[in-house]
């Protein structure tokens, strides 16, 4: 029997928890057994209200996009700062003084390596303004994507495979699922292919972006929905593995922020310390849950995880519940 296609997750995606120092050349090394070089680093300030900042290796380390925001990509000024480079075990920061890399400031970054093997693709291209589909490299069907336009500034569109192609909801907001036909043209994504409408925020004729997707992998990762209770001794979400990262929205309702909780500003239960990809917020603590050796249970009773509704969630895994000799993991 296969229980995982990844014995070692910390290969393909870690959190770094830091404290900036407004200097440049502030090296940070993962703390993983394993060396990986990320293709995709993800930036939030922990301690205080700071834009998210988003950087990959296709675009390059100098180039940022902020989850939180409609904006373009930024390309001069101050913003090429943030991040000099992607290194073979970590990443270099630059000398901005704000942002990812303020003197005294805790921050979390969250990197995930590129590889069809753990489900992970960047894709950059360049709008017509008509349907169409576009290549990826998985080698199977993703079960979340979001596309954001570089050189336009539009919505950070999502499409996950509980909601399917006819929905959509957006990273940077707090609404609930939108039926827009013209972001992915009603149309599932393949083994090969994704799709997008001619909507504005995906294809606008001229116009860059790019697309970051994910499939599904035994093990590592895991794209599904639950439903809340709406109580304290919430319910339990199998993911077959240990989480190292968990992050959920309402999609029901309006006005919900999206969370993001992780296994290293939390590492050991209650795992209560949360982000919000859509808002320039410091960490808050009021959504309780705890990451188990096979899934999450939640402890709260949050509009933003378990209210009595449905929500959406991707997972990452810190180990895999049983690995590939059949040994089980060990509970926090």
């Amino acid at each position: 029997m296969a229980y995982t296609t990844i014995d070692n997750p910390e290969l393909y995606f870690q959190t770094k928890i830091y404290t900036g120092d407004g200097t440049t050349s502030n090296a940070q090394t993962f703390d993983g057994d394993e060396n990986m070089q990320a293709n995709m680093i993800w930036f939030k300030r922990r301690n205080g209200s700071a834009n998210h900042f988003l950087y990959d290796s296709v675009r390059g380390a100098n180039r940022s996009l902020v989850p939180n925001d409609t904006d373009t990509e930024a390309t001069s000024g101050e913003q090429t700062t943030y991040l000099a480079s992607f290194d073979s075990d970590g990443f270099t920061l630059g000398d901005d003084v704000n942002n990812i890399n303020a003197s005294s400031q805790t921050y979390a970054a969250w990197a995930w390596k590129e590889s069809a093997t753990a489900g992970f693709d960047i894709v950059s291209y360049t709008g017509n303004g008509s349907a169409r589909t576009i290549s990826h490299s998985l080698s199977a069907k993703p079960g979340f994507f979001v596309v954001k336009g570089r050189s336009y500034g539009e919505e950070w569109e999502c499409y996950h495979t509980s909601l399917g192609a006819t929905k959509c909801l957006q990273l940077n907001a707090t609404g609930g699922e939108d039926d827009l036909a013209n972001r992915f043209n009603d149309t599932e994504p393949t083994t090969s292919v994704f799709t997008v409408g001619d909507a504005d925020a995906v294809n606008k004729s001229s116009e860059t972006y790019i697309a970051y997707l994910f499939s599904e992998k035994q093990g590592f990762s895991k794209f599904g929905s639950y439903t809340g209770n709406g109580d304290a001794d919430g319910g339990f979400i199998y993911l077959g593995f240990r989480p190292a990262w968990f992050m959920c929205k309402n999609y029901q309702d309006a006005g919900d922020n999206w969370i993001v909780h992780d296994n290293k500003r939390d590492t050991f239960n209650v795992t209560d310390n949360g982000l919000a990809p859509n808002s320039a917020e410091a960490e808050f603590t009021d959504v309780d849950m705890d990451f188990l050796s096979n899934g999450v249970k939640m402890r709260n009773n949050t509009g933003r995880a378990n209210s009595a509704k449905t929500f959406i969630y991707m997972a990452f895994a810190e180990s895999p519940f049983v690995n590939s000799n059949g040994v089980p993991n060990n509970a926090r």
